[in-house]
């Protein structure tokens, strides 16, 4: 169905009047009009394109679960791996490239499936939100060390 457009009511009152004398001025206005703060720039007031929440974290993840890279920078990494090290055997100061490649490539290991394991217990408590709880129950429940 078609709607059609309905003309405007119009009423005799003095205001009504008052307002359409206004409005019909021949001389512009000397104030430019202020554009809005939200909008890109690009044309006559459209807002900038927003995704949903959530819709660029799942490409993001897809786009991660496609590739083979390490997640974890490696500089970090091997400061972190040195520090940790250092303090608890002093000893050793030198270590090998395939040492610390090893080492970060079976942490993300580990990481990742500790993340897949906790998301599934927030997921059975019907949660979409990842907490303390989860990682300690995935933890317990995959034998992987004592929760602190």
């Amino acid at each position: 169905m078609a709607r059609t457009k309905q003309p405007a009511k119009r009423s005799s009152g003095k205001r009504n009047e008052a307002r359409a004398s206004t409005s019909s001025r021949s001389t512009p206005s000397r104030t430019s009009p202020k554009k809005n703060p939200r909008s890109s720039g690009a044309g006559d007031g459209q807002r900038r394109h927003r995704y949903r929440p959530g819709t660029q974290a799942l490409r993001e993840i897809r786009r991660l679960q496609k590739t083979v890279n390490l997640l974890i920078p490696a500089a970090p990494f091997i400061r972190t791996v040195k520090e940790i090290s250092n303090y608890i055997a002093p000893e050793i100061t030198r270590w090998q490239a395939e040492a610390l490649q090893a080492l970060q490539e079976a942490a993300e290991d580990y990481l990742i499936q500790l993340f897949e394991d906790s998301m599934l217990c927030a997921i059975h408590a019907k949660r979409v939100t990842l907490m303390k709880k989860d990682w300690e129950l995935a933890r317990r429940l995959g034998k992987k060390g004592q929760p602190w």
